[in-house]
């Protein structure tokens, strides 16, 4: 009995099915080419309509945003310029920057060290810290105001340290919630690097401190860039804690943006344009720190989930 196999001749054209080819983007694709482009263009505009809403009306005036025009009648760039004195804006996009820029970077390098502990190390208790990080995102934040607004009290009557309406109260506040997420994205980043590079740095005589500075810091701005970008979001947009924590001189954006738009709201007709142009204002530059990091968020998020 004899076996034949199909050899191609030599020079014989042949296929290969690589990445980006059209029959691998016709297998996996899983809706048709029409139906694609329909839900892409829908979910384009359930997100751009509502965004030129808002840059619409943050160009029109009040008594027209409140009759519900769409279209302005004149532009205008006159509640760009008043924001800065009615809403005092200006004050609480720099203590935003100073908090939530403070807290990205102080979380995210002490997630890496954390991380790099529990990933690279067997000792007792590290499964239990490891479901711990994820039992602590399931904590809602209303149910810890009060409790960290006491602690806070108890240590400044205790220690004679002022610590409500201060930067770094505020700071530590936020340090607390970001922190174990931080840890948790870096955890799952560093398991997809390869031990095979720590290991030969050792052979070559590297301590601890020099292969997590030297070899995981470099490999890790990925999973960086992610857990200080979240880190941040959670400076920025907080309005439960940071109107608790602060005084005047302290309180961030979102918390003089809440103020704004509920002193007006008595008022004949509220400051919708300022409102909007405020709201564009702040949310600017998160969108920038998107765009910049983009293509560190993309490896970041997608770490270890093909190894």
């Amino acid at each position: 009995m004899s076996a034949t196999l199909d050899v191609p001749a030599i020079g014989a054209p042949h296929t290969v099915d690589r990445p980006g080819s059209r029959q691998q983007s016709e297998v996996t694709r899983l809706l048709p080419t029409w139906l694609l482009a329909f839900v892409v263009a829908a979910l384009c505009a359930f997100i751009l309509v509502p965004m030129l809403y808002v840059f619409l009306a943050s160009l029109n005036n009040d008594l027209s945003v409140a009759r519900g025009d769409f279209w302005p009648e004149t532009f205008s760039l006159e509640n760009y310029a008043k924001i800065w004195t009615s809403v005092g804006l200006a004050n609480g996009l720099m203590n935003s920057v100073i908090v939530a820029g403070l807290t990205a970077v102080v979380s995210a390098m002490l997630a890496v060290a954390t991380a790099y502990v529990l990933v690279r190390y067997e000792f007792r208790g590290r499964l239990t810290m490891l479901r711990g990080l994820l039992g602590l995102q399931s904590i809602p934040g209303t149910l810890l105001v009060l409790p960290v607004f006491v602690l806070y009290a108890s240590a400044a009557t205790a220690l004679g340290i002022q610590i409500i309406g201060t930067y770094w109260g505020l700071f530590l506040t936020y340090l607390t919630f970001a922190l174990p997420f931080s840890t948790w994205v870096m955890v799952t980043y560093l398991r997809g690097l390869p031990r095979e590079l720590e290991e030969a740095a050792r052979i070559d005589g590297a301590s601890n401190m020099g292969i997590l500075t030297k070899i995981i810091l470099p490999l890790s701005w990925p999973g960086i860039i992610v857990s200080a970008i979240f880190a941040f979001l959670l400076g920025w947009n907080d309005v439960l804690f940071a109107s608790v924590m602060t005084r005047p001189e302290t309180q961030t954006a979102a918390v003089a943006l809440q103020i704004f738009a509920t002193s007006t709201e008595s008022g004949a007709v509220p400051y919708y344009g300022q409102m909007m142009a405020s709201a564009l204002v702040c949310a600017a530059p998160v969108v920038l720190l998107y765009l910049f990091f983009q293509r560190y968020l993309v490896g970041g998020l997608t770490a270890g989930g093909v190894k």
